[in-house]
């Protein structure tokens, strides 16, 4: 059924009839109280019987209990209520929608059925429905209808056309649902399309400027053509030489290409200087120069500027990686260790990060830490191989680039 409404006894509406025999009938007040007795009793028997049936997933004789309790009192806020519902997942909206109303009508703060009423609204093409399923979004308690009501929701937006407000729904539903395959695709929809709108307004405002180059760059990284990003990256910084970020995305871009070529070295060490003068200095240049730095073997000035990078962000597992393999490198297994469980620990899905704990694992000879290491990123990598093969089936005639790739084993 997967939604039951109960109503607290003190909640309940006593049908109007009622008071007019009591008032008529005052002289006669043990019969009356009596026959009251009794009607109560019925009612509360068909409520109770209506709640096991539901529990029981029998929602016929469920439906046939709660309509007995609306004979005896026509405005029984339970029995309106679980009707709606029986109806509403029935996907009867049209039978639903009156029994909500009269439920809210006796008991506004029934968020639930409010909540469902303004699926129906929707559906029936009311124009009362997105104010009302606003309200019951933020509202609502309950995980799993609050991410109906919030899908429901994002798709009213998204239909309207307004991306911006489909985005911020989609974002919560994410923040509680991070692993929904369905709510995942439609916020890759919804951003891309917001990233289209962006990119399409910037085209047209600006289509010869450095931020356009940029987004050029960048869409060929996407891609995995490296060499042609390089292009657009200078020519983007010749436009604008200190438009921020574009000399530490170039550095990182050359340094993506062909790590090993000295030429490459130097010029991201250019590049990565000049992102200190214009944007100052934080972790991930100090990284960048940390491992360039390694690269060439000198290690004093690798280790100088990997701790500067984990003083600036001790959080940084780009900059704990580059520690662990300093580290290694004198032999110091132990503090190896430390700073990649530190890794692993901000960036699961670290595969590089996995490989050399399983490697140091062995060396500390922590075999069964080291199986589990080794499986992680086993895993990790399969699943970015499953990734760069599904983005050669989209883009057929490009290889996509997948930074982060750790080392064969």
């Amino acid at each position: 059924m997967g939604l039951v409404i109960r109503m607290s006894r003190s909640s309940r509406v006593v049908s109007p009839g009622l008071f007019i025999v009591l008032a008529c009938l005052l002289p006669h007040r043990p019969a009356v109280e009596a026959q009251t007795r009794a009607a109560d009793s019925e009612l509360k028997a068909d409520l109770q019987h209506g709640q096991a049936a539901l529990q029981a997933g029998d929602q016929t004789a469920a439906a046939e209990q709660f309509r007995a309790a609306l004979k005896l009192d026509p405005r029984n806020v339970e029995a309106h209520a679980n009707l709606g519902a029986i109806a509403f997942f029935r996907g009867d909206c049209a039978a639903a929608e009156p029994h909500f109303r009269d439920a809210l009508r006796a008991a506004p703060g029934l968020i639930k059925a409010k909540a469902l009423l303004s699926v129906c609204e929707r559906r029936l093409g009311e124009p009362g429905a997105e104010p009302d399923m606003e309200s019951a979004f933020a509202k609502l308690d309950d995980p799993k209808l609050r991410t109906q009501i919030g899908v429901e929701l994002a798709n009213s937006y998204y239909q309207q056309g307004d991306l911006e407000k489909t985005a911020g729904v989609l974002h919560t539903l994410l923040d509680a649902n991070p692993d929904n395959v369905d709510i995942l695709f439609f916020a890759q929809r919804v951003y891309s399309e917001l990233a289209d709108t962006a990119m399409n307004k910037l085209a047209v405002l600006a289509p010869g400027s450095a931020r356009m180059e940029q987004l050029i760059a960048e869409r060929l990284i996407n891609a995995g053509d490296l060499k042609d990003a390089i292009i657009h990256y200078r020519k983007a910084i010749e436009m604008d030489p200190r438009l921020p970020g574009m000399h530490f995305e170039l550095a990182e871009t050359l340094m993506e290409g062909t790590p090993n070529n000295a030429d490459a070295q130097e010029q991201a060490t250019k590049e990565l200087q000049a992102a200190i003068q214009i944007d100052g200095d934080n972790a991930r240049i100090e990284s960048e120069l940390g491992r360039i730095a390694a690269l060439q073997f000198h290690t004093d000035e690798a280790l100088a500027h990997y701790k500067k990078a984990y003083e600036m962000d001790p959080h940084d597992p780009t900059a704990q990686i580059g520690l662990a393999d300093l580290a290694v490198k004198q032999s110091n297994f132990e503090q190896a260790a430390g700073y990649l469980h530190l890794a692993v620990q901000e960036d699961p899905l670290n595969a590089e990060a996995h490989y050399q704990l399983c490697q140091v694992d062995k060396r500390l000879n922590l075999d069964e830490e080291a199986q589990k290491e080794l499986k992680l990123f086993l895993d990790i990598r399969a699943s970015r191989d499953k990734v760069r093969e599904l983005y050669r089936q989209m883009n057929p005639q490009t290889a996509p680039a997948v930074t982060g790739s750790a080392p064969r084993p």
